[in-house]
This record gives structure tokens, sequence and C-alpha cells, in this order.
């Protein structure tokens, strides 16, 4: 396989997962770790991902990067790899696997190919990879071939097309409905609790509703530790959304909700302490008490 060095920025909650696939599968993997925060440092180490000193060292020793980071922070880094790239004599792949607009994507795409590296559009469906048959990697653009062959090391690549936007595209119509939806959720029963019918609905929900309202005991919880992450990708789903002439402000509000949950406590929970994750009871309670006060 042409690609044996697989380079991850960053080796977050979603990267360092990724990464630890392709070190179990016989890939070595690399990351720069320079600005990135303690927890990232930890989850790299905890996997095994090799932490190179420099950009220079990343792009000389990878054949192809993944980049997998949060949506607002994706063209610096595609920057700082371009700037990098021209002063090396090499040749990169570079894969934006980030939840961001199609337009988006085609101006880091630019960046990356003035600078001489191959592109590729990708996007990733569902949890952390930790177990096989959960997450997708969807990839579209002329050069995809370079990245499919991680199909063969733990990943599930699906091939789009040809068209560089494509892989992005998918992701911000699914993660409409999936992050939008639990946005929603988390509006309608802090109102709910504000407007005193917390019980009466959690009742009708019950009766009528059973399995999404389980989804939102189970799911919603964990959602503020990813609430920030998610305000960005919101705004890049209501930005796709205008770019085809359809309204944004559905999307926007849902950065709000997001926004409001990261303004309380709980949004500085690490994923890693399920212990101190709230019940939904609690969650609403909180929220209910910001909205309170914001207003």
């Amino acid at each position: 396989m042409p690609n044996n060095t697989i380079g991850i920025l960053s080796p977050g909650d979603m990267g360092h997962t990724v990464g630890n696939v392709l070190r179990q599968n016989g890939l070595r993997v690399i990351t720069c770790l320079v600005g990135r925060s303690n927890r990232t440092h930890e989850l790299a180490q905890k996997t095994g991902i090799e932490d190179v000193k420099t950009y220079h060292e990343l792009i000389t020793q990878a054949d192809l990067i993944l980049s997998i980071m949060v949506p607002a922070q994706a063209p610096a880094a595609a920057q700082v790899v371009a700037d990098t790239l021209q002063k090396t004599d090499t040749t990169i792949t570079y894969a934006d696997c980030n939840a961001i607009a199609p337009q988006t994507v085609r101006k880091i795409s630019s960046t990356i190919e003035a600078a001489g590296g191959n592109f590729v559009d990708a996007s990733i469906i569902g949890p952390p990879p930790r177990r096989p048959n959960t997450t997708r990697f969807y990839v579209s653009g002329p050069q995809l071939n370079l990245v499919t062959e991680l199909n063969g090391y733990g990943l599930d690549i699906q091939p789009l097309g040809k068209e560089i936007g494509l892989a992005s595209a998918i992701k911000m119509c699914y993660a409409s409905l999936t992050k939008g939806l639990t946005a929603l959720c988390t509006e309608l029963l802090t109102a709910a609790k504000i407007l005193g019918v917390s019980d009466a609905l959690k009742k009708e929900f019950q009766l009528s509703q059973s399995a999404l309202y389980e989804r939102m005991e189970k799911g919603l919880p964990g959602m503020p530790t990813k609430a920030k992450r998610w305000i960005g990708e919101m705004e890049e789903i209501a930005d796709t959304f205008e770019d085809v002439g359809l309204t944004p402000n559905i999307l926007t509000g849902a950065a709000d909700m997001y926004r409001l949950v990261s303004d309380t406590h709980l949004a500085d929970i690490s994923p890693e302490d399920r212990d101190q994750f709230p019940t939904l009871t609690e969650l609403i309670a909180t929220l209910a008490e910001q909205t309170t006060k914001n207003s």
C-alpha cells in the first residue's frame, strides 16, 4: 500500500480513535501536537500515535494526512500544512474529514492544491470507530482512490464520486437531522421546564413518542461535552443550506442552543468523565436556570 504512514490532525475524540484503528491494522500513525491541549496529548499517547515535533516532519514523513478537528479550525490547519508543503520537496495527500460546508471544503482544496498537494474531500458519519460497522468515511474528488485504500486497514470508506464537495454535503445533510434534532429536543424540554409542564410533557412523550423520548434520556446528558464543537458545525450546515437557496435559520438556531449549553459548567466536563454527566432532568434544570438568568 502506498499509504504506509498516516498523519492525523488532530488526535482528539474522533481522531485518536481513527488513528488507533489504523495502528491496530498495521499502519504507522503520526501527528504534530504543537499548540494542542494536554488532553489531546494524553489521547495520542494512550493510543500510541507518534508525536513528531514539527509540521515539516509530519509532511515529509506522512503519505496521507487526515484532518479531523473542530470545523472552525479546519481552514487554518490546511493553511499551515500548505505553507509547510511549499517549503518541502515532497507530495502528500490531504483529506479534510471535517464537518464543513461544500463551499468551505472547496476553498481548502484550492489551498492544498496550490501548494502542490493532492486533496480529497471526506466526511465521517457515526461515532468514533471503536466497533466495526458503526462509522463510515465518505470520500469524493478526483484523487479519492488515495483514501479508499484504507478500506483494507479497518476503516469503512464509501466513495461518492469525483466532485469535491459531495462528501461534505452528505455530512451536512445528515448532521442537520441528528444534531439539529438534538438541539430541538434540548430547546423544547427547556421551554417545558420554564413553562411548568415538564412532567405532563414527559408523560405524553412516553405515551405517543416513547422511542424519541428514550433517545432523549440516553443521548442528551452526554451532549454538553460536545456542545462547543457543534456550534461551528451547525453554522457550516446553515451556510450549506443558504448556499443552495434554503433558509439557514433552523440551523443557526441550533447553533444558538449549543451556545447556551456551552455557557454552563456542564460543557467543561470531559467526555472521559461519564460519571459526571448530568441526568436529563439535571441538564434541563441547568439550562432553564441559565435561560432565566440570560433573559
